[in-house]
């Protein structure tokens, strides 16, 4: 049966969730389908938003979880209705045809834009949305971690650990038995490794995601509806989720935070745009 929003087809796209044990070996790929609309962008370029299903999850890392840092606690359940998120990354040439110049470092069209600050995304959002006429913004921070882990539990969404052939980050380094791999030095294009069970690519890896929320130390009082956490907050640093090419895995965990000013750039900074349906 066919369905829309704001007017626009849903569409489906089918793909495979890969699942890793410790040593990074391959347990099961199983098939997923999700739903997507397709925002033009003109010149040919597209943003495709990924429909993620409302549900409840716990939200950051168990006390035993290794390498977690304090901030990522305590864990709490969150609602979080439906809404729309992009399937990958902005890339490059998106950003180009929204805002009309591309500051990243690593050319490629389909390569993620870096080198883009909290107020540069923000910026995208509001020129999108003045645009299409509709409500874009980035994700909160429950948001993201909602979409990253995909019903998963575990510190990847691809199990208890990740590895170069997953996703893009410095594979130097190891988080649990899996053998040491590639550092690729540089972002990869959008869609080169396998999604996770909600069809979204490089939720791990290949650049830091802004969110909407300011910085809190940890998570006493914060918001248990999946809205964006800004009261109280420290609005001189917001949150960005993730670990991008230039980290080891511990960074690219579901639970992992970090925090930057609201101007800072860099080659591993980009971001993933939001947007909620009308109801009806």
């Amino acid at each position: 049966m066919e369905r829309s929003v704001f007017g626009l087809e849903l569409k489906q796209f089918e793909f495979e969730v890969v699942t890793v044990d410790r040593t990074g070996q391959e347990v099961s790929r199983e098939p997923g389908q999700a739903e997507f609309f397709e925002e033009d962008l003109g010149d040919g370029v597209v943003l495709e938003m990924v429909r993620i299903p409302a549900g409840r999850f716990v939200m950051g890392s168990p006390e035993d979880e290794k390498e977690r840092d304090d901030d990522e606690g305590p864990q709490h359940e969150v609602t979080v209705p439906e809404f729309f998120v992009g399937r990958f990354v902005v890339t490059q040439a998106q950003y180009q045809a929204v805002i009309g110049q591309n500051p990243s470092d690593f050319k490629g069209k389909k390569h993620p834009v870096e080198e883009v600050s909290w107020n540069d995304a923000v910026a995208f959002c509001e020129k999108l949305s003045d645009r299409s006429g509709r409500g874009y913004r980035l994700p909160s921070e429950a948001e993201w971690e909602y979409a990253c882990r995909a019903g998963t539990t575990t510190p990847f969404h691809f199990g208890q650990t990740i590895t170069p052939d997953l996703a893009n980050y410095d594979g130097n380094g190891t988080y649990a038995q899996e053998p040491e791999g590639q550092y690729r030095g540089e972002t990869s294009e959008v869609g080169s490794f396998p999604p996770n069970a909600f069809g979204l690519g490089d939720m791990h890896g290949n650049v830091w995601e802004w969110c909407s929320d300011g910085w809190h130390n940890n998570y006493e009082g914060c918001p248990t509806d999946g809205s964006s956490w800004t009261k109280n907050s420290n609005k001189k640093m917001y949150i960005q989720r993730g670990g991008s090419w230039f980290d080891g895995p511990r960074f690219c965990r579901s639970a992992r935070r970090d925090w930057y000013g609201p101007s800072n750039r860099s080659f591993s900074f980009g971001f993933r745009v939001a947007c909620v349906a009308p109801r009806t």
